[in-house]
């Protein structure tokens, strides 16, 4: 076995703090990768809090990763040591469902295997990449491009992912009028990725106050949703809307902001059932739907997009001893736009 330095939580709400366990001895797929940074998720504050059920303990969060390859099994032929290599949201899955025949292996019908707070495909618990190390079969490492810097990258595997899937399938691009709810962690990738594809970029946020950063970031337009005319001026304007926020706001109000055959997609995930009538949807032959992330094939093409493009996560790195502060911070909506630890700081006494 590997001997694994990490930070974890023991039980539901508890702080997080040094963490010694094992990881396998590479498989013949496997890759062993030396963790250099892990961004920070939102969800790994859900899961440490057991917010949406089922959480086990202790738990290692972490499923935005990025670092080197140090070791690979014998039948490994897609990378070798010293690789610069990602893992994203999961690190398995059935491969045999149709979903995952179709590399769409995040609807798997069996239920993929988390990066964490998961199970292997033979029962063993995952833990995540607030570590020093992890080993991932091949089929689910993605390639970083040389000209992306790890530490900026790390987000791109969970926020770059969930932006960029909804905006490739419903055809975000030259002529479309697109909007993101919230300006966060996510919804700034939604900017960039958006802006990058040719869209018009409209970011709908509470207030004004992040206005200038998304003129920064490549929108075209910024509205305060505080201010009700925003409701009246938009009224059936943008052919895509992509709702980044958790929190409880009134679908129905956006809805109504799209135009004839507009799709409004959630990707933030409300802690109680949001209400939604009909007609604003059958008046307009709008729709409203869901997406989470993205396959492996999908997610290394969005890494290429990504390098082509020059589009990276803003973030302010942290080390894993300020965890705890971080988390805090996210909750207080006090970071620009993503935080990301570096695990160099585990080697720190």
């Amino acid at each position: 076995m590997i001997k694994v330095h990490g930070y974890a939580a023991q039980q539901a709400k508890d702080a997080l703090a040094p963490y010694s366990f094992e990881r396998r001895e590479p498989l013949d797929n496997d890759v062993v990768v030396d963790i250099k940074y892990c961004g920070v998720c939102h969800t790994d504050i859900h899961q440490v809090g057991d917010e949406w059920g089922g959480s086990k303990f202790p738990m290692v969060p972490g499923h935005e990763i990025t670092g080197i390859v140090s070791q690979v099994g014998p039948k490994v032929t897609r990378y070798k040591v010293g690789d610069r290599v990602g893992v994203g949201c999961f690190v398995n899955s059935c491969r045999k469902c149709e979903p995952c025949r179709k590399n769409l292996e995040q609807y798997c019908m069996e239920g993929m295997s988390t990066t964490y707070n998961g199970v292997e495909r033979d029962g063993t618990p995952t833990q995540g990449g607030y570590s020093n190390r992890i080993v991932v079969d091949e089929n689910y490492v993605l390639r970083i491009p040389d000209n992306l810097p790890l530490d900026k990258s790390a987000p791109l595997l969970c926020a770059g992912i969930t932006l960029y899937s909804p905006l490739m399938h419903w055809k975000a691009g030259h002529g479309k009028k697109v909007a993101i709810i919230g300006l966060g962690g996510i919804g700034h990738m939604g900017v960039k990725i958006a802006h990058a594809l040719g869209a018009e970029v409209t970011v709908l946020s509470h207030s004004l106050k992040k206005q200038e950063d998304g003129k920064k970031l490549g929108a075209d337009k910024f509205y305060a949703t505080s201010d009700p005319a925003t409701f009246e001026k938009l009224k059936g304007y943008f052919d895509l809307i992509i709702n980044t926020v958790s929190a409880e706001i009134d679908w129905n109000q956006y809805l109504e902001l799209l135009a004839l055959d507009g799709a409004m997609v959630v990707v933030g995930i409300p802690e109680k059932q949001i209400p939604v009538g009909s007609f604003s949807l059958v008046a307009g032959r709008r729709s409203i739907a869901g997406s989470l992330i993205g396959g492996i094939k999908e997610t290394q093409e969005m890494l290429d997009f990504c390098a082509k493009n020059n589009v990276t996560s803003e973030i302010e790195l942290v080390p894993i001893q300020k965890i705890n502060e971080a988390y805090k911070r996210i909750l207080a909506s006090d970071v620009r736009y993503r935080f990301v630890i570096d695990l160099k700081s585990l080697e720190q006494k």
